[in-house]
């Protein structure tokens, strides 16, 4: 898997369910994620958003070389939930600077992965935050990382991208990096857009991946954000908050 790519979305759908190890069928179960998760990384703070802390890998390339080589081979997906990313960091700082963007309202947050975004709009004064991913190990981070600040929040791991998904019931979506694959970048278009048309405010968060929609988005700010090199092509990505429109 190449470099920068902030999610994971390898078809999980069910915190408890079976992994084929050697042709051994293993259990795997929302206990064994939560136990990755604590034994993996360490309270941190992400650089531009000092507010937050999370668990995070501290040492980035070894446990992504671990996944790639080891937990990729008898199929758990990528830990994108051990980093806090560019988009996602720019987005959660958006949103701890303008409060009145989420304070009060229901919001949604597609591919939370670490929970980083909607971390930051509870903490902004959200009234309910739902944290989505499809990924079991998020919920495992998110619940640990809502532990580490103190706040609640809800985790949904269905599949709101599949065709035919109802639309969340929020006023305010957020989506930090999900621009970084051609599939799923359309996919994630589509749904935010239907958000956007049904009258919810959508806001993303994106440092310039490959497939960031050219039309249909409006700027609302921009950060620098220091990142890893293990991860990423450069130190620092040029990070902007978009509008959906």
């Amino acid at each position: 898997m190449d470099r920068g790519l902030p999610h994971g979305r390898a078809g999980w759908q069910d915190a408890e369910t079976a992994l084929n190890v050697g042709g051994i069928t293993v259990a795997f179960d929302s206990e064994t994620a939560k136990r990755f998760v604590l034994e993996n990384t360490s309270v941190l703070t992400p650089p531009h958003v000092p507010e937050i802390r999370l668990r995070l890998a501290d040492e980035a390339h070894a446990l992504w070389l671990k996944t790639e080589e080891e937990l990729e081979r008898i199929g758990l997906p990528p830990p994108f939930w051990a980093f806090a990313w560019a988009g996602g960091q720019g987005l959660a700082r958006h949103v701890l600077d303008h409060p009145e963007l989420v304070r009060g309202k229901r919001v949604f947050d597609l591919a939370t992965g670490s929970g980083l975004v909607a971390i930051a709009a509870k903490t902004a004064g959200a009234t309910q935050v739902v944290a989505n991913d499809v990924d079991p190990f998020c919920e495992a981070a998110v619940g640990l990382n809502s532990q580490v600040n103190a706040v609640s929040l809800r985790f949904d791991g269905n599949d709101f991208l599949a065709s035919g998904s109802d639309l969340p019931q929020v006023d305010c979506v957020l989506a930090g990096d999900v621009f970084y694959d051609r599939m799923f970048s359309a996919s994630a278009f589509a749904f935010l857009k239907r958000c956007a048309d049904a009258g919810m405010r959508v806001l993303c968060g994106d440092p310039g991946r490959a497939y960031l929609p050219k039309d249909g988005l409006e700027k609302r700010a921009e950060y620098n954000i220091a990142v890893t090199r293990a991860l990423e092509d450069s130190e620092v990505k040029h990070t902007c908050v978009w509008e959906v429109m």
